[in-house]
């Protein structure tokens, strides 16, 4: 399920821990995962045709996505124009205890669909701790209430 910007609040904080599972179970796997993805293609198979590089992501780096969208955690809206998204994952230092889940859940829509155009930017967003930060973050957060 995909949630529009009108309604996204409410429905996720309507979510309870049992909801989130499937998603925090990935939290073991991506500490314990080594490579999240690695560039592959731009030799030449053998008709002298040269395959363009493309990324061949992590299992688990696969499976993100779908589980995003199955949790209802995957928010359609604009993130071109969010700045306060551009500055969140921009600051390696973000403290991601200081925003509500659904803020998060935002994050996480954005880097998803940034892939889209910019293949391999959620590999990146795995490999510099990103992903892990904002779903350690989401535990938390479920755990105090």
């Amino acid at each position: 399920m995909i949630l529009n910007e009108d309604n996204y609040i409410e429905i996720i904080n309507s979510y309870d821990i049992k909801h989130w599972q499937n998603l925090l179970d990935l939290i073991p796997e991506i500490e314990s995962t080594k490579n999240f993805g690695e560039m592959a293609g731009g030799e030449k198979d053998d008709k002298g045709v040269i395959q363009m590089p493309y990324y061949v992501e992590a299992p688990v780096v696969m499976k993100f996505p779908k589980l995003v969208e199955q949790s209802g955690a995957l928010i359609s809206f604009d993130y071109t124009q969010w700045d306060d998204g551009w500055n969140i994952t921009g600051n390696n230092e973000f403290d991601f205890d200081s925003i509500d889940i659904p803020t998060k859940c935002k994050l996480i829509s954005a880097i998803i669909r940034i892939d889209r155009f910019s293949e391999g930017s959620l590999v990146d967003a795995f490999e510099s701790g990103l992903i892990l930060k904002i779903l350690q973050s989401i535990n938390r957060q479920l755990h105090k209430q």
